[in-house]
């Protein structure tokens, strides 16, 4: 099985500071033909560099707005950091103009 990424670039500045949404695409194997959606490149609110986000749900408790994450690493918590650099790489690529997307 394959994963490559998909860049897609937030030309409507809404919300503000969202700068793509990105997918991972898969090939081959038990996943062909699918894709994972929800991850988003954002730039930082204090001007120093982007950030990655992964697909999460919200939830109310009391009023107060709570999210948790759809995908968590079993083990290893660099696998999520792992991940987001492939992200945010492929988005930088896409950014300077290269249209390959990065595989995972």
């Amino acid at each position: 099985m394959h994963a490559y990424v998909k860049v897609v670039p937030n030309d409507r500045s809404v919300p503000a500071g969202k700068l793509a949404d990105v997918e991972l695409h898969f090939a081959g194997g038990e996943l062909d033909g699918l894709k994972l959606i929800g991850f988003a490149v954002w730039a930082r609110k204090d001007g120093g560099g982007k950030n990655v986000t992964f697909p999460a749900r919200q939830f109310t408790v009391h009023g107060e707005r709570r999210h948790y994450s759809l995908l968590r690493s079993v083990e290893d918590v660099q696998a999520e950091k792992r991940l987001k650099d492939v992200l945010l790489q492929a988005f930088l690529a896409h950014e300077a103009g290269s249209a390959e997307g990065a595989t995972v």
